[in-house]
Formats: C-alpha cells, structure tokens, sequence
C-alpha cells in the first residue's frame, strides 16, 4: 500500500502544475468551455477534501487513543488534541462552504459559449 500522504503530495503537484499552465490564455484555455470542464473537476476534486481532511488525523487519533502522543517541551496532549480537532471542526466547514460555492462557479459557466461571428477560425467555407 502507498504511503497515503504521498497521494496527497501528487494531488498537490497537479494542483501546482495546472496553476502554472493556466496563467494566461492559450490554445485550448480560452473559452468558457475550458473553464466549465476544468470547474467540473475542481468541484470534484473539492467534494472529497471532507473526507480527506478527516482522514488525515486518523494516525493521531490512533495513537492519541493508545496514550502515546507526546508533545514538545513537555506540552498538554488533551489540549493538542482538542486544539486538533477544533481545527478540523473548522476545516470541514469551510471545505464544505468551498464545495458549494465551486459547485456554482460550475453550474454558472454550464451556459455560457462562444460567440464565433467573426471569428476567422470559425468561420464555414471562408465566410468571415
């Protein structure tokens, strides 16, 4: 089995490489179309960060139950915990409200096109 931070190391990676190759408009990044499809896959990939992020404490939360987290300089375990999962209260909500927020960038693009009149690309038999 894969070391499950390393998916989310690769996750990331895509993340960044599709920041980077989607700066500027280009050849096949121009239109509304290219937007709808790639918000289709971001609010996909945005509906599973609940999972994920819940998932992600499970190693301390198994080793929390077993009396075994220590915490630097001789720090209160409980509260790290309690602290810990707060955060993750937090963290559900605001993954959640990011879901349904993307989930409507995508339903807003889902009409949008491209005007093509005059457009010499698009034209049909050298109409322009």
């Amino acid at each position: 089995m894969a070391e499950p931070s390393r998916s989310l190391s690769k996750a990331a990676d895509q993340v960044r490489q599709f920041n980077h190759t989607s700066r500027s408009a280009a050849k096949n990044w121009e239109y509304p179309s290219h937007s709808y499809s790639a918000l289709g896959s971001l609010a996909q990939l945005v509906r599973m960060l609940p999972q994920a992020i819940e998932q992600t404490i499970r190693p301390v939360m198994h080793t929390y139950e077993h009396g075994r987290v220590l915490i630097d300089n001789g720090g209160d375990a409980d509260q790290a915990v309690r602290d810990l999962t707060q955060a993750l209260s937090d963290a559900l909500s605001s993954s959640e409200a990011l879901a349904v927020a993307v989930d409507r960038m995508h339903s807003a693009t889902s009409p949008m096109g491209l005007d093509i009149t005059g457009i010499p690309e698009f034209a049909e038999n050298g109409d322009s």
